[in-house]
């Protein structure tokens, strides 16, 4: 099996499940564990992500604080895998601001593909892609120079026990990134760091 963002030849596994890629410091799933398209449906389908739901938005508030703070209502953004409750639009655009919805189970309308954006956002996705090169790739297309690109996912350290770790256990996260992955995606893509922590990445395209 090969990186599904790098491409490198993936021999190394820290577990039966993951390997470590030595190229872009990613954990990769074994791609014969994949979900079907129907079954990770299924999965999502029973998420229980309530747009009203004080604590969701309180889960998803670094990005939407981050949207309210540093963008305006005249910008266009992306709420890229935005779920069937797409919560942080719910709250920005009750602000005035501009958004278009994509998720390929509950919002699979490709018209977002025809518009430039000021800044695009993902709440817990990256970590499901199957092709993060792919989609990657796509979102830079899409992104204005300059542009954010504002992530929310949990980044692995080494001060955590991968085997036992919750975010491991989820068997539809099949893509897991570490700081120095996101530092490659920064370098590969065109994009300078703004932030960097374990729950929130902020890239600007450069």
């Amino acid at each position: 099996m090969h990186c599904t963002l790098c491409q490198s030849l993936l021999e190394n596994k820290i577990d039966e499940s993951y390997y470590i890629c030595t190229t872009c410091y990613a954990y990769v799933k074994d791609n014969q564990l994949y979900y079907t398209k129907e079954k990770e449906k299924q999965h999502y389908e029973c998420h229980n992500n309530d747009i009203n739901d004080l604590g969701y938005q309180k889960f998803t508030s670094p990005i939407t604080d981050t949207i309210l703070e540093r963008c305006t209502p005249t910008m266009i953004g992306l709420d890229y895998g935005c779920g069937k409750g797409p919560v942080i639009t719910h709250q920005i655009k009750s602000k005035g601001y501009q958004v278009n919805l994509y998720d390929p189970y509950f919002h699979p309308d490709l018209s977002y593909l025809d518009t430039n954006y000021d800044y695009i956002f993902s709440c817990e996705v990256f970590e499901h892609f199957y092709h993060p090169d792919i989609e990657i790739k796509k979102l830079t297309s899409l992104l204005k120079t300059g542009g954010l690109l504002l992530i929310k996912t949990h980044l692995f350290t080494e001060q955590t026990d991968f085997k036992n770790w919750y975010y491991r256990k989820d068997e539809t996260h099949v893509f897991i990134y570490t700081f120095k992955t996101f530092e490659y995606i920064a370098h590969t893509y065109g994009y300078k760091i703004d932030t960097l922590t374990e729950r929130l990445i902020i890239l600007q395209k450069q």
